[in-house]
């Protein structure tokens, strides 16, 4: 790919992030609340910074490009989509800081943090319901809707079952890898890449051809995505990332990097992960011995091999797909950049 067609991808890209902002903020400053009960209008306040303050838009962009890359032309309609993927994230990980007790996300406090359990999740139903709202007022074509909406459905069927495994992973002993990677494809790859992209086709008419390459190509590119995710919330920079080195750590994420490091890891290694890996009590130095021994037993090395494995995949499918040339090359760059990211 060229330097040229690179700068065209990047400015198409920023001028949807833009589209999708603007599209989202004179939504919600249509939806505020219906009383003027201060503290309820604070929690709406809140929850409008949510959602317009940060965030990657990672769900809208491939969205779009689901839509460029079955001939969709630039319009409202896939505007409104694309942000109701946004409002539908935003909810979710409003939920997501509540079972993980997470303390920070980008860069600032979590909701339940700000306001207390209970009110975040009501703030993330109401997200949600949004999500909804635009959605469904997408459009004017029934069919291509109906199309959208299947997929849409499917997809909250999808990642609200890969967080229930999620929470059940703690209570099972010797978690493996591949149970791991089966969380990983409901709970993110579905919902981050394989479902976006059917939606933006789907909204276009795209026939099942690539319908098709859009779920062999999303599901390798977003486990790509969640196995990054996981090795930047242990060996990221906060400053970046916005999450502290410490949350997954003490909550015991059940991650691909500790089922190896478990598998590999013998005599004080082994006792160092099963002492304080999902210890609320741990400080940073012990952090740091998880690190070296998750480097150590060739973990690292081997989750970025899987990362590459996949883009790889995801590639070899972008290539013979019947997409157009500019969504092909779109997406291309987008895969470097979801894998390789730094936060």
């Amino acid at each position: 790919m060229t330097t040229e067609t690179m700068g065209r991808t990047d400015e198409r890209t920023r001028w949807l992030r833009a589209r999708v902002d603007e599209r989202l903020a004179a939504f919600l400053t249509e939806h505020v609340s219906p009383v003027d009960d201060p503290d309820v209008v604070s929690a709406y306040a809140l929850l409008r910074e949510f959602v317009l303050d940060g965030g990657k838009r990672i769900r809208p962009v491939l969205c779009y490009w689901g839509w460029r890359g079955a001939g969709g032309d630039d319009c409202d309609e896939i505007i409104s989509a694309a942000a109701s993927l946004e409002l539908c994230h935003a909810g979710l990980l409003i939920h997501d800081d509540i079972m993980d007790a997470s303390n920070t996300r980008r860069g600032r406090p979590t909701v339940h943090r700000v306001l207390g359990e209970s009110p975040a999740i009501l703030l993330g139903v109401l997200a949600m319901t949004w999500a909804d709202e635009l959605m469904a007022g997408c459009t004017s074509d029934a069919a291509r809707l109906r199309g959208a909406r299947l997929r849409y459905d499917a997809m909250r069927t999808e990642v609200i079952t890969g967080q229930y495994l999620d929470l059940l992973a703690p209570a099972r002993d010797g978690v493996t890898v591949e149970q791991t990677l089966t969380t990983i494809r409901y709970k993110t790859a579905k919902y981050t890449v394989e479902r976006p992209l059917q939606i933006g086709g789907e909204l276009a008419g795209a026939d099942p051809a690539l319908l098709g390459a859009y779920s062999r190509l999303g599901l390798p590119l977003g486990e790509a995505f969640q196995l990054r995710d996981d090795i930047l919330g242990m060996f990221g920079d906060p400053a970046e990332t916005g999450k502290s080195r410490l949350d997954d750590l003490r909550e015991g994420k059940h991650t691909v990097l500790i089922a190896h490091a478990r598998d590999h890891a013998a005599g004080p290694a082994a006792h160092h992960l099963r002492t304080w890996y999902g210890n609320a009590a741990l400080d940073e130095e012990h952090a740091a011995q998880i690190r070296e021994i998750v480097a150590a037993t060739g973990s690292l090395a081997h989750v970025e091999q899987l990362i590459a494995d996949r883009v790889g995949e995801a590639l070899e499918t972008l290539h013979a797909a019947p997409i157009t040339e500019e969504g092909r090359q779109a997406l291309s760059a987008l895969a470097d950049r979801i894998a390789n990211r730094s936060r």
